[in-house]
């Protein structure tokens, strides 16, 4: 009896797990568009890009583009900064969390490639909500006080900047 039922439930595992599929893509090196500044061209082998989401059948893109040294971001920063849509919002994040698991630097976030940066969706309830800019290439800049010092770059004046640091 005991065989039996661990049979049957490990068929019924693998049946279950023949259905799940990844939520998200990733590569290790940096996928986004030629487009881009081709001056971010040389950080492609050291970023990673992660293409999913919540709504699969329109997976966002995010590019995460990590800093060791100070001078290469502050190089970078200019060329980062003209991806970002207008009236896209600079997030200011701590290192290392989920996505952003770096130490300093940029996780740059797009709608899906078949849609074209717009406008803000109507604000949601919660104001810590990021699907309300889900139709724009908004920026998470991973601030450790070092490498990303914010005493040491210019902030966009048109930006709405968001600190989810605390």
């Amino acid at each position: 009896m005991k065989r039996t039922t661990v049979l049957l439930a490990a068929i019924t595992l693998c049946a279950a797990c023949s259905t799940v599929y990844a939520a998200y893509m990733y590569s290790k090196e940096g996928l986004w568009p030629k487009s881009w500044p081709k001056e971010l061209d040389p950080l492609r082998k050291s970023s990673h890009t992660y293409v999913g989401g919540n709504d699969v059948s329109r997976p966002g893109e995010n590019y995460v583009i990590p800093f060791t040294d100070r001078k290469d971001f502050e190089a970078a920063w200019p060329h980062i900064l003209k991806v970002k849509t207008k009236g896209a919002p600079l997030l200011l994040v701590r290192p290392n969390t989920w996505m952003n698991n770096i130490d300093a630097g940029v996780t740059i976030r797009c709608p899906p490639a078949s849609t074209n940066p717009k406008a803000p969706v109507p604000e949601p309830t919660n104001p810590d909500d990021r699907r309300k800019w889900a139709g724009m290439n908004y920026i998470d800049l991973v601030v450790d006080g070092k490498i990303v010092d914010l005493n040491r770059i210019p902030l966009p004046a048109d930006t709405p900047i968001v600190d989810l640091r605390f």
